[in-house]
């Protein structure tokens, strides 16, 4: 008897002994069976991405691609990325050009227990290229990164943030700089409706000292931005190219608000705020308020305060003010001289007081300012009654 109980303890023991190792091999075993199939299905829906994206003219391929990342965690490694851009601007549809971008490598991460959260990183440079000619643009940072979330269904929020971006003209010998940054943030949102049913998307620009230059020395100096925007009139997310969803936006009365829009360099500060909608013809029709402090800095930049005083040349107003006839000027401020003589000289050597016919003084965070309204007249810009710059169609 006694015997018999020692074995039956000798049993369980050995069997106590050996359960918990099974069990853990076991464990592991469906662990990486699961891990080695959700990665092969992977593959499946990256092409399945891919078929979307080729429907809204936007064509990516990987030179070679990699799944890694067990046991916890999914790593897709995309290198030497490609893609093809059809449409995607009023430009590109009416002449049916076709850039294509390239990319030095892509990583996606995302975590076993979020699959629908992917985060990657991008490896510099990228180039942009019009069909099988040398690269035109090349852009590169120290830190590139974007995360998305929703997928694999219609993404629900995406942000992009670059470290240090440069973007540089490439054409020539010398690489000419178009823009500098220290941080950049882009952040895109669905803000009401769903994505199959009247989606609101929401976009927020960060720009950290950044500048641009070669278009004019006042935006080469680095300024930071905060600008979001919202965009209605969709009617779903469903795939395809910008100046379709435009043309859609236009034909059922949507717009483009601006919700807020907050710009400083230096002694200059300016916020700025507004809708805009879309004409027949693609272009922009809307008003912004605008509200400046530190204007006076404006007018030695443009060279409005010299113009003033030397007399109004048309070319000079061409450079200032494109389409504003420099006769009309000159009888402004003859008129203003022949009701009280001698206020043209005040407005000639004083361009401040001159500028308050743009609008009324008030403040902004507590600093003397002025109230500016901005005017989108089928894609005509006007600061005041000044013509300054034309924005392509949309569509």
């Amino acid at each position: 008897m006694i015997d018999e109980l020692r074995k039956q303890g000798a049993s369980r023991s050995r069997f106590g002994l050996f359960f918990m190792p099974v069990v853990v091999l076991l464990v592991a075993v469906g662990w990486s069976a699961f891990w080695f199939y959700a990665s092969s299905r992977i593959g499946d829906q990256l092409d399945g991405w891919r078929a979307r994206e080729a429907q809204s003219g936007r064509i990516y391929d990987c030179g070679k691609r990699s799944v890694s990342g067990f046991p916890f965690r999914f790593e897709v490694r995309c290198s030497d990325v490609s893609v093809a851009l059809v449409s995607q601007t009023a430009e590109q549809a009416a002449s049916q050009t076709r850039l294509n971008a390239r990319l030095a490598d892509i990583v996606v991460i995302a975590q076993i227990y979020d699959p629908k959260k992917l985060i990657a990183d991008f490896t510099a440079p990228f180039t942009l290229a019009e069909r099988d000619e040398a690269p035109s643009i090349s852009a590169s940072w120290t830190k590139g990164r974007s995360s998305v979330a929703g997928l694999p269904d219609v993404p629900q929020r995406v942000s992009l943030e670059f470290d240090n971006p440069a973007i540089d003209y490439v054409a020539g010998a010398v690489p000419t700089p178009l823009f500098r940054g220290k941080h950049t943030e882009l952040h895109g949102r669905l803000a009401e409706g769903s994505a199959a049913d009247n989606p609101v998307i929401e976009a927020v620009l960060q720009l950290a000292q950044g500048s641009v230059q070669g278009i004019h020395p006042l935006a080469a100096e680095p300024f930071d931005a905060d600008i979001r925007v919202q965009l209605r009139g969709l009617k779903d997310f469903s795939p395809k190219p910008w100046p379709d969803r435009f043309r859609e936006i236009q034909a059922a009365g949507g717009r483009i608000d601006i919700v807020q829009s907050r710009i400083s360099q230096g002694a200059l500060l300016s916020v700025a705020a507004g809708s805009l909608g879309i004409s027949p013809s693609g272009r922009l029709n809307g008003e912004l308020q605008m509200t400046i402090a530190g204007v006076e800095k404006i007018l030695p930049a443009f060279g409005i305060d010299k113009l003033l005083e030397q007399g109004v040349s048309q070319s000079a107003v061409d450079r200032i003010a494109p389409g504003v006839n420099a006769g009309e000027v000159n009888k402004l401020l003859g008129a203003l001289n022949r009701a009280i003589p001698g206020l043209d000289k005040v407005v000639r050597q004083n361009a401040g007081a001159g500028l308050a016919l743009l609008g009324p003084a008030t403040t902004l965070e507590g600093r003397k300012a002025q109230s500016i309204p901005v005017r989108f007249v089928d894609g005509n810009v006007f600061v005041g009654p000044l013509r300054i710059a034309q924005v392509p169609p949309l569509f």
